[in-house]
């Protein structure tokens, strides 16, 4: 074990526990198996890190941890292990819980396997693929050929796997090509993806779709010819499971009309807040199903088909809970308390606060691509009113202050030549920027004279993000002080799956920002997402407005803006959390009161 483990190291080892206990066999297992599995999928689905809620002190916020796994865990992100975690995993061999990883092979086979075939610690999946081909799997008691050519096929699709979980984005292109197919069916009503797509959350696992029609049978032998299918994993009357390319698993449901909204709401929601509305509603006599709704104290009652979700979550009394809301956080109280927020919306979007164009900066990171003009151009397509270039800057290597003070000054007068020829369309305004790195000891690579040549600054973090949270948190807090810094911009510095956030303290972030009137970013890069959503609405809650920016490198970059503004309403954000879904006169009114307050 290790400290620092990401979400996806950490739902493997709880469910590795998991699988312990379903091997043991003993009289408390059935019960530690269902919590072992329920917190796997909960860290496995939550769009930040799990080490970063404990750092906050909100581990136990996440639905689906109890307090001793919560214990447990907290332990490993303390001192590198859990004890606990330790004992029970020594007693079955490590090979097992690679084996999980093959398609339809659970604990006890992967535990007959491991044993029987005496599969070492060290790649024991290319071990077993030796055997199989040998035919040693078929000989083995409750095995067979066929269990062995299943096996092989599991192998084979595991070898080509790259990753457990998509960006959003890559879910999205995957998705994309099977709705635009299925819809070319005629007896396709609605064709609508399920799940954690759905919710939008940063990462995606299998893609689930459902499609409402009235007749099932001939949708899904149109689904079957998808002309980029893979291996088909499992088929029913209205239900089956294929790969297609990437060795991505789609499942596709079809559904009467009728009760569609049943079928939606039950395959939308996560785990938690499934259960949690399944208690809602048995309270108020009620069971709910993928079908519909029923009345438990009416024997001779039917269940009730609900034809769409606003009239599914309506019969319960409660507000229709957007998809991003549905995580089992708090959103079923304030749902029947009719307080949920009327979340921002991609329209009400009217300027793009981060772009990087190809302006020669002379900047020690990457350059965009797109011209200026370009970008403009991009701009009215989009219906913005307004944008900001800001490219990083110029690399202290090689230039003294004065000669940066030069570039900016030739960046602000190309950006006051654009102004005065921009072409008809929506966009009125551009405004001169600029990403300052902060240096580790927290100052700026731009001085004052510098500073004051822009129309705002952003600040962010590229290098030296492992520093201990207290050292961290002073030195933002010493270059959010610079005159003229506006936006905290991809605040945690992760990077999905690869990189995890910086430690900070949040409290000062907040209160720092809130006194000075500071505002942070929602980046949009699918690769960034950053402000989570969790800390969205953390910071939303302590009265500090957003703005969001792609990060775009290129024009075509600026299209991400849909996913800065899935992480705004997964945080609960409201159109007046979001400082660019002000009109232009907004924002410079804005800008003004800033400085006044700075």
């Amino acid at each position: 074990m290790k400290r620092n483990m990401n979400n996806l190291e950490i739902a493997e080892l709880l469910r590795a526990m998991a699988a312990s206990y379903e091997i043991r066999a003993s009289a408390n297992s059935r019960f530690r198996v269902i919590a072992y599995e329920n917190a796997a999928d909960a860290v496995e689905h939550l769009s930040s890190e799990l080490k970063d809620l404990w750092d906050e002190g909100m581990l136990e916020d996440v639905s689906g941890i109890g307090p001793s796994i919560a214990k447990n865990l907290g332990e490993i992100f303390k001192t590198g292990k859990s004890r606990h975690f330790e004992h029970i995993l020594s007693k079955i061999p490590k090979s097992v819980f690679e084996l999980l990883d093959l398609t339809g092979v659970g604990p006890k086979r992967a535990y007959r396997l491991a044993i029987e075939l005496n599969l070492p610690d060290k790649n024991p999946i290319k071990k077993l693929k030796r055997l199989a081909l040998n035919g040693k799997i078929a000989t083995l008691p409750g095995f067979g050929e066929e269990s062995e050519r299943d096996i092989l096929k599991s192998i084979k699709e595991f070898e080509q796997k790259k990753e457990t979980r998509m960006l959003i984005s890559r879910a999205e292109e995957a998705v994309l090509p099977i709705i635009n197919w299925l819809k070319k069916d005629r007896n396709v009503i609605e064709a609508v993806p399920l799940g954690s797509l759905r919710r939008r959350a940063s990462t995606i696992g299998d893609l689930d779709l459902a499609v409402s029609t009235k007749n099932p049978e001939k949708v899904i032998k149109h689904f079957l010819n998808f002309p980029h299918k893979g291996r088909v994993l499992d088929q029913g009357d209205k239900y089956v499971s294929m790969l297609v390319p990437g060795n991505i698993q789609v499942d596709l449901r079809v559904h009467e009309p009728k009760s569609f909204g049943s079928l939606l709401q039950h395959f939308t929601g996560s785990k938690h807040h499934n259960i949690a509305l399944r208690e809602y509603a048995l309270k108020k006599g009620l069971s709910l199903s993928e079908y519909g709704i029923k009345e438990l104290n009416n024997k001779r009652g039917k269940v009730k088909p609900v034809g769409s979700e606003k009239e599914f979550y309506r019969c319960l009394g409660l507000q229709w809970i957007p998809p991003e809301l549905r995580e089992g956080d708090d959103e079923i109280e304030a749902a029947r308390k009719k307080n949920l927020p009327e979340l921002v919306e991609l329209k009400d979007v009217k300027a793009d606060l981060q772009i990087h164009s190809d302006f020669d900066i002379e900047t020690s990171h990457d350059l965009g691509v797109s011209s200026m003009k370009e970008i403009v151009k991009k701009a009215n397509e989009l219906k913005y009113e307004y944008i900001a270039f800001t490219e990083h800057n110029p690399s202290q290597r090689g230039h003294s202050q004065k000669q940066i003070v030069e570039i900016l000054k030739k960046k602000r007068e190309k950006i006051n030549i654009l102004n005065s020829q921009l072409p008809d369309g929506t966009i009125k305004k551009v405004f001169n920027s600029l990403e300052i790195d902060i240096l580790p000891d927290g100052k700026l690579p731009i001085d004052e004279t510098g500073l004051s040549i822009l129309d705002f600054a952003l600040i962010s973090i590229h290098s030296s993000f492992r520093l201990e949270k207290n050292k961290m948190t002073q030195r933002v807090l010493r270059a959010l002080d610079y005159p003229n810094v506006k936006i905290f911009a991809h605040p945690t510095g992760r990077l999905i799956g690869k990189r995890e956030s910086i430690e900070l303290d949040w409290e000062k972030i907040f209160s720092f920002c809130k006194e000075k009137n500071i505002w942070i970013e929602i980046n949009a890069d699918p690769h960034r997402l950053d402000l989570p959503d969790y800390l969205v609405r953390e910071a939303i809650a302590k009265g500090i407005l957003l703005t969001l920016g792609t990060d775009a490198h290129s024009s075509l970059g600026m299209d991400n803006m849909r996913y800065g503004v899935d992480v705004a309403r997964r945080g609960w954000a409201k159109k007046s959390d979001i400082i660019n879904a002000r009109n232009l006169k907004e924002f410079e009114t804005l800008l003004k009161i800033q400085e006044a307050v700075r």
